[in-house]
């Protein structure tokens, strides 16, 4: 909403036209080489009209049959947040089979966390915890998404339920919020650890760089144990969209990945 955004990869809303966002629609005309009438395509700076002119280049074919025809799924579980979560977790997460690893998702009920979550278990998590802001949310994440435990940072001690619910500690910390929660984490990391660094939504009103500074104290802590902290942009793995959302989907078809409603 700034004519600044702070990022490179999103364009400043304009007065009196329409705001972008990711969408999907159907061709009904067509001068661009390899789009028909009748395809179905995404773009991630969708304008949100009924019906737009946009340049094919900027245009993604999709195929709504590896999706049982929801093409919504692209959306959300097989577009931009479940690419985030499969490709943060598989490029910056380091999950091994068998190696009993403790995986913490902040903002675990929102579009991507709800999937982090479920893709860290896939991927041969041992434990996975979620943080999130109510009663309601905790019991899906628990009882419908099968994590082992849920937070509520809004009611309980963020501190002490981590204690209680990782206590072997934390390996990888898929983080979608900063500030406070994220500092309570970090905390009780394992030597080795890395830290996802999605998001921090905790800050984006504040007047500070990206990634936000930590405390003195939160930064000798990722020194003295060697824990990784580094920015994911999923945009900048685009070479890998095609397989991963082949995976997503087949995770989908298999009923192995939920989507929360």
């Amino acid at each position: 909403m700034n004519a600044d955004t702070g990022a490179d990869y999103l364009r400043p809303w304009k007065l009196g036209k329409a705001i972008e966002g990711t969408g999907i629609g159907l061709v009904e005309q067509s001068e661009f080489e390899g789009l028909a009438p009748g395809d179905i395509v995404r773009s991630f700076t969708w304008p949100w009209q009924l019906r737009s002119t946009l340049p094919g280049a900027s245009l993604n074919k999709i195929d709504p049959a590896i999706v049982g025809g929801h093409v919504s799924h692209f959306l959300g579980a097989v577009g931009l947040s479940g690419l985030t979560a499969l490709l943060g977790i598989r490029v910056k997460g380091h999950i091994r089979q068998n190696a009993n690893q403790t995986v913490l998702i902040s903002g675990a009920a929102g579009s991507c966390g709800h999937l982090a979550g479920q893709i860290a278990r896939l991927e041969g998590a041992a434990t996975v915890v979620g943080i999130c802001g109510s009663e309601e949310k905790c019991r899906v994440l628990v009882e419908e998404l099968g994590f082992d435990g849920a937070i509520n940072y809004k009611k309980k001690n963020v501190e002490a339920e981590l204690q209680s619910c990782c206590p072997r500690g934390i390996d990888v910390y898929f983080d979608n919020v900063g500030g406070d929660i994220s500092n309570s984490v970090i905390r009780q990391m394992n030597e080795g650890g890395h830290i996802v660094l999605c998001g921090q939504i905790s800050q984006y009103n504040k007047d500070v760089p990206y990634p936000p500074p930590l405390l003195n104290d939160i930064e000798q802590v990722l020194h003295q144990r060697s824990i990784t902290r580094e920015r994911f942009l999923v945009l900048h793995y685009q070479e890998r969209f095609a397989e991963s959302v082949a995976q997503l989907a087949a995770w989908l078809a298999d009923g192995k990945l939920k989507v929360s409603k």
